[in-house]
């Protein structure tokens, strides 16, 4: 091989993957994660942090509208909007395209963000100086464990539950009554549910059947990302209403924004919420409930 460089990414216990390493835009740690912005012979600009793959240039937009737009969409109307995490200020880019009033976004690691605002500036696009946006650097569970009945949209874009990470305590059953709690009447949330690979799949139905337990309505449903390597899981929630599409209601929806997405339309929303038979069967068959005092990992055997 002509490239002598290569950054090692570990997926799981037993895999490994590759990337041509072309330069080293950014490496450094926070009191939370190590953090770095590599440029890579595929995928441009990438994100990783604590070693994973987070978002990179060639890919990013997928991942992002995947997750915020379908509750945008199904949630009419969503005025009062929370982030919890999403530091590279993709997400909230997403969520600005529609018109809310005021959204909130809480990220425990204001490091991640000094980083993204300086070397992937084109993730954001000057999101952060919207005047709709307040930023609070706080640990997001304590933030929404502080509120009640206040936002249309919680949307859920943290890390995988990683033992040591920062992030596995924001995915048991307790943290979602939390959110529950902070939505209103008709509110939904969204979380990023990790990948839906064979070797992961525990993962992501547990996450799923977590949330039945807190919601009455849960929609799970998948986005292939090239840079991950694999489908990714994302999955909605509804304290209240089942969240259905129809055909007149999206393309009314989303006509002021169609021209700025180049992922999600009405296609690639139903083809994301049409899972695969092994899919289908693992979550009928359920998984463990994550739970405070028993707590998932991302790479638990």
């Amino acid at each position: 091989m002509k490239n002598s460089k290569w950054y090692i990414e570990q997926t799981s216990p037993d895999e490994v993957l590759l990337h041509s390493l072309k330069e080293i835009v950014y490496e450094g740690s926070s009191p939370y994660q190590r953090i770095e912005v590599i440029r890579t012979g595929n995928f441009g600009k990438c994100l990783f942090l604590d070693g994973k793959m987070q978002s990179t240039e060639a890919d990013e937009f997928i991942y992002h509208e995947a997750l915020v737009h379908p509750v945008m969409i199904l949630r009419e109307n969503p005025e009062r909007i929370l982030i919890a995490g999403g530091g590279e200020g993709a997400t909230l880019r997403e969520v600005l395209k529609h018109p809310v009033k005021e959204v909130v976004m809480v990220d425990l690691d204001d490091e991640v963000i000094k980083v993204a605002k300086e070397y992937l500036p084109e993730w954001s696009d000057n999101a952060f100086e919207d005047p709709r946006v307040r930023l609070i650097i706080d640990d997001a569970r304590a933030y929404i464990k502080s509120v009640k009945n206040y936002f249309d949209v919680i949307i859920i874009d943290l890390p995988e539950p990683a033992e040591d990470g920062p992030a596995f305590m924001l995915y048991t059953k307790e943290f979602y009554e939390m959110v529950k709690a902070a939505l209103t009447e008709n509110g939904m949330m969204v979380t990023q549910a990790a990948s839906t690979s064979l070797i992961n799949l525990k993962v992501f139905v547990s996450i799923v059947s977590t949330l039945k337990e807190v919601f009455p309505y849960v929609k799970p449903y998948l986005a292939y990302v090239p840079s991950f390597y694999s489908p990714w899981g994302l999955a909605l929630a509804s304290k209240s209403i089942d969240p259905q599409i129809d055909r007149e209601y999206f393309d009314k929806k989303i006509e002021p924004i169609k021209k700025t997405l180049k992922f999600y339309d009405i296609e690639a929303h139903m083809a994301m919420f049409s899972l695969p038979k092994h899919i289908k069967t693992a979550i009928n068959k359920g998984g463990v409930i994550i739970r405070d005092d028993a707590p998932l990992y991302f790479y638990q055997d």
